[in-house]
């Protein structure tokens, strides 16, 4: 039987006119006090990326409603930082998902009718050039309507401030106390009302034009692209996103000839009829792109998610069979290639410093030791790479070399403050072409090359779906249970540390200290050998995510490792996934 809050809340939703017909049909339809319990145990949450949540009818759902309710919370702290925050105005993109388009007109005419004005794409964009929008436009703010990589039912709305990155968790703070001060019913204006009173302003090439000239100057090697970029054979799918345009702009303007785009997933499509989830990690997002390269032959094979912040990678091997490199291979071949060059040609500024998130790779930090380059950790999320960007250039000390998150997130240069596909297919674009003709070597042989300089560092993430309010209890007592652990090894690799992140401590050589580290929630324990072990709950989805590196002296080493340290860790938390 539902409890009395949760009824509450179902039939104010029911019976009150403000919520159309359609609404309130779907809502009546329901016939599982569970599926009615899920919609309205909760509110949705600001998590890393803002709010993204399954599509349909509830407060713990994505609805028009929650657009609207979220808006005029988010108007509310644009307008108490003044009136000229509201006149340099927001900047709203979204993709291709359901109802993005809706969402985002949505989001204008809640702003409009709050006097806050927007510069509204014309059509589907990018989540970086969203975030390169914001401040080439001068905006205050940014919204961008997407669900990223997640399943065709979820949507989302990432929130951005006024240096392109994603809203701070203090701002963050300040829309969710505005939120539970604000009713459902919130004021909307027209389209035409807006249009008229300036408050809505469309926007489309005047803004890609100057985004794109920012891509191309990050990219190194451009008179060798226009030269030889016709020898590379590519196939690029965009998996029905937002990504096609300006990933084909960006690769044809530098001479990259050879490129199939796979026709069934070229256009725009909400459904993603040809994957079960428009996702690059996902092996099965790749099976059309694969049979077109085996015709092709092709050297290179590139994937964008829906937003074209993330970029998928595979690559030929010297006997001919497609490797998919993971984000943080693509990571570690990048940084070679980025920062490799860059000291070749005395051309490394002596206060450049290399950015990542606390779960990528420690492949980076063995690779940064030997540039003679800093490597700062930062926690999930690229908004904390923005940060970090942000807080050089207020400081006016330290040159942003390249950042990176192992869920397929790249960026180079400050044009942008989240991670960027398009760029992100340049520069591996590039980076095959260069190693291919100067150096005869793949992109598999550049990343054998770093484990045997390097050591060889097998990373590997675990993600556990758990729905619902029990799912939300499940994860909270996962988390109390890792924090409890005090085994001293896992699959026979001695632990030298464990760490406390939502505390900000760690327990190193038999003693409890303080880390110089934002307080997040997440639990971790590092190996003698430098691998490590990570538990995050999402703060978007309803997931918990296992992250572990391990080092070996080759790869079936650091595979049997893997398999020996992911047995000894679930056995402690198996009864509870």
């Amino acid at each position: 039987m539902l409890n009395k809050e949760i009824n509450d809340r179902y039939q104010q939703w029911l019976s009150s006119p403000y919520f159309d017909e359609d609404t309130r049909a779907e809502l009546a339809a329901l016939t599982d006090e569970k599926e009615i319990e899920d919609r309205f145990y909760c509110d949705l949450e600001f998590g890393t990326g803002g709010m993204r949540g399954m599509l349909g009818a509830g407060t713990n759902r994505m609805n028009i409603y929650l657009i609207r309710r979220l808006t005029a919370s988010f108007a509310r702290v644009i307008a108490d930082h003044g009136e000229d925050a509201k006149q340099r105005g927001v900047a709203i993109a979204y993709d291709s998902r359901r109802f993005s388009e809706e969402f985002a007109l949505e989001t204008a005419l809640v702003l409009a009718a709050h006097g806050i004005k927007s510069y509204l794409f014309s059509s589907l964009r990018s989540t970086p050039e969203l975030s390169f929008t914001i401040r080439y436009m001068g905006a205050i703010a940014g919204v961008m309507v997407t669900a990223s990589h997640n399943p065709k039912e979820y949507n989302g709305y990432k929130v951005y401030w006024e240096d392109g990155a994603q809203l701070p968790p203090a701002q963050a703070d300040k829309i969710m106390e505005k939120m539970a001060q604000c009713g459902w019913d919130v004021p909307v204006l027209s389209k035409d009302e807006a249009l008229k009173s300036g408050l809505l302003q469309m926007v489309g090439k005047d803004v890609d034009d100057p985004y794109m000239s920012c891509v191309q100057e990050q990219l190194l090697h451009p008179k060798m692209d226009q030269e030889k970029g016709g020898s590379l054979k590519i196939v690029y799918t965009p998996l029905h996103g937002a990504g096609r345009v300006f990933v084909e702009r960006i690769l044809a303007d530098n001479g990259f000839s050879q490129v199939f785009t796979v026709p069934e997933q070229a256009q725009p499509d909400s459904e993603f009829s040809t994957v079960k989830v428009p996702n690059p990690e996902d092996s099965g997002a790749w099976e059309l792109a694969l049979r077109y390269a085996e015709e092709q032959q092709a050297d290179l094979l590139l994937a964008t998610d829906p937003d074209s912040d993330r970029l998928g990678v595979q690559c030929r091997d010297r006997d001919g069979k497609y490797q998919h490199l993971t984000g943080n291979q693509v990571g570690a071949v990048l940084a070679n290639y980025i920062i490799g060059s860059q000291k070749a040609e005395n051309l490394l500024p002596e206060d450049g410093i290399m950015l990542q998130s606390i779960v990528s790779t420690a492949l980076t930090e063995k690779m940064a030791e030997g540039f003679g380059v800093p490597l700062k950790k930062v926690p999930v999320g690229f908004k904390f790479i923005g940060e970090q960007i942000k807080k050089m250039e207020e400081a006016g000390k330290g040159s942003f070399l390249f950042g990176f998150e192992e869920s397929l997130g790249y960026l180079k240069g400050t044009y942008a403050r989240d991670k960027d596909a398009i760029l992100g297919a340049a520069l591996v674009a590039e980076a095959a072409l260069y190693y291919k003709t100067t150096e005869g070597k793949t992109l598999p042989d550049v990343l054998e090359d770093l484990f045997e300089t390097y050591g060889y560092f097998l990373d590997e993430q675990v993600a556990c779906t758990l729905m619902g309010k029990d799912g939300k209890e499940r994860i909270g007592k996962i988390m109390e249970l890792l924090s409890a652990d005090d085994r001293s090894s896992l699959g026979g690799q001695k632990i030298v540390s464990r760490e406390y992140y939502g505390q900000g401590r760690q327990l190193k050589d038999g003693r409890l200290q303080d880390m110089d580290f934002p307080k997040v929630n997440i639990v971790g324990l590092t190996f003698e050998n430098g691998g490590f072990i990570k538990a995050r709950p999402s703060g978007t989805e309803p997931k918990i995510r296992f992250y572990f590196c391990i080092a070996g002296t080759c790869k079936q080493d650091a595979e049997e490792k893997l398999e020996k340290t992911k047995k000894d860790f679930f056995s402690a938390i198996e009864h509870l996934l």
